[in-house]
């Protein structure tokens, strides 16, 4: 038994029960072939293998993000970054944009925030006063609203009288216009007439976001966008320019279309496999479209809109697991979360091997909060939306923050955790995301030493789970990742400090040494 990998002289954090550290690791072909001390694993390299001595860093199996948008964050890398701490700054830099942009020429961006701007949405006359002669689409933070201008709406054809599309909203003002704002599925009455990217464009893009998620330390992607990523996903792989795993999942307009072709959930190899049917059960915290149960503390007759009727979401389901493919549902609102809740308690009995999941699963009602771990429901959740909600989770939610974000009491219940970061709705980064649930603070330690709702907040032991092993079940790989263990795919994050010793609050700044996929490095620092 010969390796061609030896790890040596580091601090292995392997979530193996059997052997829970260790100091060497060797690999070969891809897979761990050992786990244990320096002296044996030296004794087992091949003659032309390669050591590396850690140094004493802190390894942990590869992390994963559970859930992000692999075309949404490759096209955010090149549009113009609206996630500013003003307005009048994001304004500066869609001018900047728009001057070197031919007349007439689309403007794009990602990331504003108007909670961080005061709490009111910003208009079309604003942009207008910027850009009359580009049209501006503009995506929220959250990416459940868009900003447009007044050549956006011409575009479009969007006036006074436009009908608000189902699963949507078109905001207007005191004089009956349309505000600039569109909520939800209204969206798309505008984004429709943006120039798509073209495959090789994308494929470009994607491979310039996997290279910098690489640097993070990631492993493994789940991507949740649409056809045009798996296509640019398969031409990367194709290349053998394919970074890291990745777990693809297709919106529900073409689930019909999958199971034509006969696609099975964790089709694929271990490199790129498909995944769930990805479907929208409401909207978000921030635009308040979240589907609630009662109405919102800062505005009780709004309820949010529920973006997909419950009959058709249930008829998708039972289409779905009978079909051999799991679902992965959106739900932000305590409303929309009871509803895929009582979905799959209808399809447990009828398909119990189906491995269904929610996805963000940010506020339970008291009496859901165990029906997760019954039903044998994945909690996909990103803790990074916990510290950046904190304040208008306490203006829209109030006393009902209690079950938002519920870690710790979703954990005690038996639920697994799959952790990632919605991005580009937040930093692609694993290490923000472990610091977010150890914490439950921000990086200027707001809202206090305890962190906001403190019994919910994980060890380091616990949050890493959940972007290692919580992820690999998501996918049906849990039997080659989420640990470092014999036999297992030698998928690895050297960190440059230890996390379950330092501060919390210095998990942030820990950084990343190396990243090994299959016993290859994706990434590796200078120094290592």
């Amino acid at each position: 038994m010969y390796a061609n990998l030896v790890l040596l002289n580091g601090k292995f954090y392997t979530l193996d029960p059997q052997r829970p550290r260790a100091t060497a690791i060797a690999v070969r072909d891809g897979k761990i072939v050992y786990v244990g001390d320096d002296d044996t694993a030296r004794t087992l390299l091949a003659p032309r293998g390669e050591v590396v001595d850690l140094k004493g860093a802190c390894v942990v199996p590869g992390l994963a993000d559970a859930h992000m948008h692999l075309n949404h964050y490759s096209v955010a890398m090149q549009t113009v970054n609206c996630e500013t701490p003003t307005l009048k700054e994001c304004l500066a830099r869609v001018a900047e944009r728009a001057a070197k942009t031919p007349v007439g020429g689309w403007i794009l961006g990602w990331g504003w925030n108007h909670n961080v701007w005061g709490g009111q949405f910003p208009t079309a006359a604003m942009l207008d006063s910027i850009t009359p002669t580009h049209p501006v689409f503009l995506r929220t933070k959250s990416g459940h609203a868009a900003w447009v201008n007044s050549k956006a709406l011409e575009i479009a054809g969007i006036t006074a009288s436009t009908p608000n599309p189902a699963g949507g909203e078109i905001p207007h003002d005191a004089n009956g216009q349309p505000t600039g704002i569109l909520l939800e599925s209204a969206e798309y009455i505008v984004a429709r007439h943006i120039p798509e990217w073209t495959l090789e464009q994308l494929v470009e893009a994607m491979y310039a976001a996997l290279t910098d998620s690489a640097k993070k330390g990631l492993t493994q992607l789940h991507d949740l966008d649409g056809p045009l990523s798996f296509a640019s996903e398969q031409v990367l792989y194709g290349q053998g320019r394919l970074p890291m795993r990745i777990l693809k999942s297709v919106p529900l307009d073409h689930l019909d279309e999958a199971i034509g072709l006969g696609m099975r959930t964790g089709f694929g190899d271990d490199r790129l496999r498909f995944g769930q049917v990805k479907m929208l059960m409401d909207g978000a915290l921030g635009p308040r479209t979240a589907w609630m149960l009662e109405g919102f503390d800062s505005d009780p007759t709004n309820t949010g809109i529920p973006t997909l009727e419950v009959e058709v979401a249930r008829q998708a389901v039972l289409k779905a697991n009978a079909a051999g493919i799991g679902c992965a549902i959106h739900a932000i609102g305590d409303r929309a979360n009871r509803e895929v809740l009582d979905i799959y308690a209808e399809a447990k009995p009828l398909y119990p091997q189906a491995r269904n999941r929610i996805e963000h699963v940010q506020l339970l009602h008291p009496d859901d909060w165990d029906r997760l771990a019954k039903l044998g429901v994945v909690g996909s959740m990103q803790p990074i939306h916990a510290t950046s909600d904190i304040y208008i989770a306490e203006k829209h939610w109030g006393k009902r923050s209690v079950g938002a974000y519920a870690f710790r009491t979703l954990l005690n219940c038996g639920t697994v955790l799959a952790f990632g970061s919605d991005c580009p709705v937040e930093v692609i980064d694993p290490l923000v995301g472990i610091h977010a649930a150890v914490t439950r603070r921000r990086a200027d330690g707001a809202p206090g030493p305890d962190g906001w709702y403190p019994d919910q907040r994980l060890t380091v032991e616990e949050a890493v789970r959940g972007f290692t092993w919580g992820a690999a079940y998501a996918a049906g790989m849990e039997d080659k990742l989420g640990s470092l263990s014999v036999g297992k795919l030698a998928d690895m994050t050297i960190l440059g400090q230890n996390i379950f010793a330092i501060e919390p609050m210095e998990i942030l700044h820990a950084g990343v040494l190396g990243t090994l996929v299959g016993g290859q490095f994706t990434w590796r620092a200078a120094s290592l």
